[in-house]
């Protein structure tokens, strides 16, 4: 198979940008379909670590710095009625144009934001292959959770739940990872952890606040206002964030919005270390509550899922992990999702029908 992938213009496809989920999954899906012997075009900035047959730079680094105007690429606009979207896009068209063939996929994960890309191309199909997002357009669509799946189709009957219809081309696969990236620590320091976006609705400041009735440290990380009292260490690359995650006690995820994912989730279980979550969204599909993490709904169940993280097995956690969201487990699942849409070339739902009636 032959796939066109197009990454998001203001970050690079470098281990830099990382901590822009979206970026590491365009990486990662880059390395599984390699792995898996297939063909990969990836269009993006003009850095790229990622691995692929050819790499098509779309966008120069002054314009992409331009675009951030000195913020942060982790808070970079999505209006793709900028200059800076549109000419990202009209680069990736051409050069899309110049190298496909019949039954190449197109990959994207900006959301609407790269919906130019798939109406000047209608002839091939173009698959959202990690919708972590609202707004999709698609006719194929890769959830990262049932959860997320079903909060957008819900959305999508302008709130009348029964109006709700199923996509057949539709497909849940997880998010994934690279276990080298996140080293297993059995014994762990005396630290809790936060790492993530610091906003209110990521819930960093349920984390601080059972850390202080606790009377006990927390390690954040991440963009933005660090609450008083905390241990703040920024934004962080990937070798000190999967050193951060094997070492602390438990990991807090306590995100106050549906989750779609929640990529820390996984890492920290990846490292043998328990997550304190939410329950809900993909929380109730990743966290088996009492085995890898808890997943709470008072401030008690919070600080009691501090006092009992220890409890937890750090070799069941990282083997929970490992079998179900490492990059060899996800490659397949992908693969196997794009060999039902090639089916759409010839007979489609009816594969593998003999009826001829």
């Amino acid at each position: 198979m032959r796939f066109h992938v197009a990454a998001l213009p203001h970050t690079h496809t470098t281990t830099a940008f990382l901590s822009c989920a979206y970026t590491a999954k365009v990486i990662n899906f880059c390395r599984m379909m390699k792995d898996r012997g297939h063909t990969v075009f990836l269009y993006g900035g003009e850095q790229n670590e990622a691995p692929c047959d050819e790499h098509i730079v779309c966008v120069s680094e002054e314009d992409r710095l331009r675009h951030l105007n000195g913020g942060s690429f982790v808070a970079a606009s999505f209006d793709y009625s900028l200059p800076f979207w549109q000419n990202a896009n009209n680069r990736i068209i051409e050069g899309i144009k110049a190298r496909a063939q019949q039954q190449d996929f197109i990959c994207v994960i900006g959301g609407y934001a790269q919906k130019q890309i798939a109406d000047a191309l209608p002839h091939m199909m173009t698959v959202e292959f990690g919708v972590g997002y609202g707004g999709t357009f698609s006719k194929y669509r890769v959830f990262e959770s049932y959860a997320w799946m079903h909060t957008c189709y819900g959305a999508a009957t302008m709130g009348n739940p029964h109006d709700a219809d199923g996509s057949w081309w539709d497909a849940v696969i997880p998010g994934y990872l690279d276990p080298n990236l996140f080293p297993f620590r059995e014994k762990k320091d005396d630290y809790f952890m936060f790492i993530g976006r610091l906003v209110e609705r990521k819930g960093f400041r349920i984390a601080a606040d059972v850390a202080f009735d606790l009377d006990t440290r927390l390690v954040v990380c991440g963009e933005g206002d660090p609450p008083v009292g905390c241990d703040y260490r920024g934004v962080v690359g990937p070798e000190e964030r999967g050193r951060l995650l094997a070492g602390a006690k438990a990991v807090f995820v306590p995100t106050i919005y549906v989750e779609p994912f929640g990529n820390v989730n996984i890492e920290a279980q990846a490292c043998g270390t328990p997550v304190i979550t939410t329950d809900w969204g993909a929380f109730t599909e990743t966290v088996i509550d009492g085995v890898t993490g808890y997943r709470c709904r008072t401030f008690g169940e919070f600080k009691r899922a501090a006092e009992k993280a220890q409890d937890l097995n750090p070799h069941v956690i990282r083997e929970h992990a490992i079998q179900r969201y490492s990059l060899p487990v996800i490659g397949k699942k992908y693969e196997e999702y794009f060999e039902r849409l090639l089916t759409l070339w010839d007979k489609g739902w009816y594969e593998g029908c003999a009826f001829k009636g």
